[in-house]
């Protein structure tokens, strides 16, 4: 006590003043947080500023000049990486768009701003970990995070909530489990498939193939991949696909303005690279040249297009013939859509109707609604639920035919509407994996131009990314 008494008599009134106002705002971020166990790190600030037990700036009163150097290095790194944190987790984050799933809206090759006060920055769920990696470190590739501890999820106030037609970006549902071979398709979608193929245990076999598959891990939420779709479906809201038109509660929405769908272009001849890049198709789209139609005799390119770029192909002398939704070209499986392993019989243009959950609703489940809603009560709201051979439902132990939602869950999809891996296939995303919304664009790259041949989109720098709904085109 008596050190202690020593201690405090030495503190300078100014470091006292400073001590004062650090305390101040780290209890109102506790506060705001809403974990009164981040209290504890008050007494870390005690020491660095008042009582100084541990000898934090040792390095500084080294002899060493080498000692002093690099320690002086480390120092800013720590606390620029501490900083970096803060504004990642509770203010916004770089993203970059790596699938054309939202062409022309948002490009391959966009960097993108986004905010996450928008709808309430979401605490950390696995506050350990780098914050310049999603989930693996470069180069050492090996984890960027600590799974444990696993914060309950908790989300901040935010400035609104989720519109129909906000661009969002969220992690991955299907991503707590992943092959690191094969990360498209996803893990449950690899089961789903071998399943299909007779093996009764593609968990097992998949273990068992890591040549082929790789290690399989588990993600934390907020440690899985980032996607970003446009939200379409919102809580409490019902809705269904009928040929590729999308109904809520019984009305058809408007489609985003940048819309694509893949069509079949007959023609006579290959079509020059440089006329697909002039209407903006990416080489990936259209690809090495026309393919063989396997009954009609004639060759053809599959690409998405825009109802105007659409127009500007009708009018190439290549074309020979009117051009074929490829939905409609019989040539495609259009199966293999959510909900995985159920029969409902539902393909990518056409989905029945179904209801997105809302939080606090009470939905009555039946046989034939379950496979919809299983997965978000088993995995995302973490409840026991079994199944009896003659039907009946038991939820943590009790049999019930009534659940009570903890989440709002939403329906995302992509606007390049036939090359999008979006809520047709994985369905439902809970709330507690939105990231956030992109406001901007940062910068731009043209995979498929050099750095001399307009590699850089200027055009598209600090471009909104969310036009529609700034423009009020959603509703």
């Amino acid at each position: 006590m008596n050190d202690l008494r020593r201690r405090l008599s030495e503190v300078k009134t100014t470091r006292w003043i400073r001590f004062a106002v650090v305390s101040l705002l780290f209890i109102l971020f506790v506060i705001w947080i809403g974990n009164p166990w981040l209290g504890l790190i008050w007494l870390l600030l005690a020491d660095i500023y008042i009582t100084g037990y541990i000898n934090w700036t040792w390095w500084k009163k080294s002899k060493d000049k080498t000692v002093r150097r690099v320690m002086g290095w480390v120092d800013a790194i720590v606390y620029a990486l501490v900083l970096v944190y803060i504004i990642f987790a509770f203010i916004g984050q770089n993203y970059q768009i790596p699938s054309s799933s939202l062409e022309k809206s948002l490009l391959v090759g966009d960097y993108l701003w986004v905010n996450k006060t928008l709808y309430g920055p979401r605490v950390p769920q696995t506050p350990l970990h780098f914050p310049l990696a999603q989930h693996t470190l470069p180069v050492v590739n090996t984890k960027s995070y600590i799974e444990r501890p696993q914060l309950d999820y908790h989300r901040l106030p935010g400035l609104r909530s989720i519109r129909r037609g906000d661009i969002v970006v969220f992690n991955y549902p299907q991503g707590d489990t992943v092959a690191l071979k094969i990360q498209n398709p996803d893990y449950y979608q690899i089961c789903a498939e071998l399943r299909r193929n007779g093996i009764s245990d593609p968990a097992g076999y998949i273990r068992s193939n890591p040549a082929q598959f790789g290690e399989v891990v588990w993600r934390p939420v907020d440690r899985r991949e980032n996607y970003v779709k446009r939200a379409v479906g919102l809580p409490g809201e019902r809705l269904k696909i009928v040929s590729d038109r999308i109904f809520i509660d019984g009305k058809e929405i408007a489609e985003p303005e940048e819309v694509q769908y893949n069509w079949l272009i007959p023609v006579s001849a290959p079509v020059d690279p440089v006329k697909w890049k002039e209407i903006g198709v990416r080489a990936d789209d259209f690809g090495s040249g026309p393919i063989e139609h396997p009954t009609a005799g004639f060759k053809f390119y599959d690409v998405p297009l825009t109802a105007a770029m659409k127009k500007q192909v009708e009018e190439w002398p290549e074309v020979i013939a009117p051009l074929i939704r490829e939905s409609e070209s019989g040539l495609y499986d259009l199966g293999g859509m959510w909900p995985l392993g159920a029969d409902y019989g539902w393909t990518r243009p056409d989905m029945g109707e179904f209801w997105i959950p809302k939080r606090g609703a009470t939905l009555h489940l039946t046989p034939g609604n379950l496979p919809l809603y299983e997965r978000a009560i088993r995995v995302y709201e973490g409840n026991d639920l079994r199944v009896d051979p003659d039907g009946a439902i038991f939820i943590n132990g009790k049999r019930t035919d009534y659940y009570t939602f903890k989440m709002d869950y939403y329906w995302m999809m992509g606007d390049n509407r036939d090359r999008s891996a979006d809520s047709r296939y994985w369905g439902l995303v809970p709330e507690d994996h939105i990231v956030g919304s992109p406001v901007f664009v940062l910068v731009s790259f043209d995979q498929d131009r050099g750095w001399t041949e307009g590699k850089i989109r200027f055009n598209r720098i600090l471009r909104d990314a969310n036009p529609d709904v700034s423009a009020g085109k959603w509703k």
